[in-house]
């Protein structure tokens, strides 16, 4: 793995926010739920960035498309519930850009 093509920083990049924020919110809230899906959803954005870089374009898109997609529905769900927009807004938000960005992404390197 040479050097890393652009089209994998937004998945490591979401992922690492991802990651932390979930962090943050066991930290401040003693959430576990916020830390486990943090975590989770993280380490699969890191996954497909890592899939991305190697031989796995599409796959990587599809992953980090469909695990972005969960989080819309998650966290868009916890904002219409609160009506608070930080952090289920933002994360919703995010989200969704990085679906609409890997779902493109993905499309380009169908076969």
């Amino acid at each position: 793995m040479g050097s890393i093509p652009g089209s994998a920083h937004p998945a490591f990049g979401f992922g690492a926010v991802t990651i932390i924020g979930g962090l943050v919110g066991y930290l401040k809230k003693g959430s576990k739920a916020s830390l486990g899906a943090g975590v989770v959803c993280g380490c699969l954005l890191v996954g497909s960035g890592l899939m991305i870089s190697g031989e796995s374009q599409y796959g990587g898109h599809s992953l980090a498309a469909g695990t972005s997609t969960l989080m819309v529905l998650g966290m868009g769900q916890r904002f219409m519930k609160t009506g608070k927009f930080m952090p289920a807004g933002i994360v919703a938000t995010l989200a969704a850009a990085s679906s609409a960005y890997h779902v493109k992404k993905a499309l380009e390197w169908k076969d």
